[in-house]
């Protein structure tokens, strides 16, 4: 029975030996802990090969995290210190601070200066061309008023309007002698007409031209209504030399039948078509 247990005695001791024979496992290594994207399952799962069993892994383990607890309170501690003289070394800032809030103001107050004043240049700039606008824009009315007044007082003169008509010159009276030349022709006769179309259509046209600028500038301007009464003396007088005209051409018969169209042509460009009408029918009933 003896010998039975010297033999399990034996056994024994040689697998304790074959045991310590084993190579033991090198210490966890601490970078392995440091990577970014550890996970504690999968780092277990890398710990199959190693030569340890689960208590002793467990233990190495528990005093890795005790020694890590022991680090950060020996940093915590050794730089206790310096923490302290960080905040020691901030005393007395207020006044720094202070003095760069009130710079930071007064800077802001001259920006909203420097606003106001753009804005207030901008104002005035804005105002200074709406100014100018109204000046040019009265400037035009004015120049075109001139421009009535003397195409009006030019035509009154032609026409021997409100006073003796002006003595003309060479130059005139060879254009006016052209003109009544050309349109005598036309007609194919050598009638002598009294007034030439030529001299009747500038008077048309001029009266037009008066208008137009009048329609330009708006007839509501008192300088216009003013004119009114000198413009309606102009169209009478013009519809009267163009009556008379006609009426001159129709005694003529054959011979002024195209002058009779070119004078109701003048009628229909002075927008006096019923005029031309009156007129035609007063030297029929005549």
């Amino acid at each position: 029975m003896s010998q039975f247990y010297l033999t399990s005695n034996n056994s024994s001791s040689s697998s304790l030996s074959s045991i310590d024979n084993l190579p033991y496992p090198a210490p966890l290594s601490r970078p392995d802990f440091l990577v970014s994207s550890f996970n504690p399952s999968h780092y277990l799962s890398t710990l199959r090969s190693r030569h340890q069993t689960l208590e002793d892994l467990r233990s190495e383990l528990r005093a890795r995290s005790q020694l890590l607890s022991q680090e950060l309170l020996d940093l915590v501690n050794g730089n206790y210190q310096d923490f302290l003289g960080l905040g020691a070394s901030l005393k007395g800032g207020e006044e720094s601070v202070e003095g760069v809030r009130v710079g930071l103001l007064g800077l802001q107050r001259e920006v909203e200066g420097v606003k106001k004043g753009v804005a207030e240049r901008r104002r005035e700039v804005a105002e200074g061309l709406e100014e100018r606008r109204k000046v040019r824009g009265e400037m035009l009315v004015a120049r075109g008023l001139l421009e009535v007044d003397e195409h009006l007082g030019e035509l009154e003169e032609g026409l021997a309007v409100g006073s003796s008509p002006a003595r003309k010159t060479s130059e005139e009276e060879e254009e006016s002698e052209d003109d009544s030349e050309d349109d005598d022709d036309e007609d194919g006769d050598e009638v002598a007409w009294t007034m030439s179309l030529a001299k009747l259509r500038r008077h048309v046209r001029g009266y037009l031209l008066i208008r137009q600028l009048c329609e330009k500038i708006g007839a509501q301007h008192p300088f216009l209504i003013q004119q009114e009464s000198r413009m309606m003396r102009v169209r009478n007088t013009i519809l009267l030399d163009l009556g008379a005209a006609l009426k001159q051409a129709r005694m003529a018969g054959d011979a002024g039948k195209g002058r009779v169209m070119r004078i109701v042509g003048l009628y229909g460009e002075m927008d006096e078509a019923a005029e031309a009408v009156k007129a035609l029918k007063s030297m029929k009933v005549s």
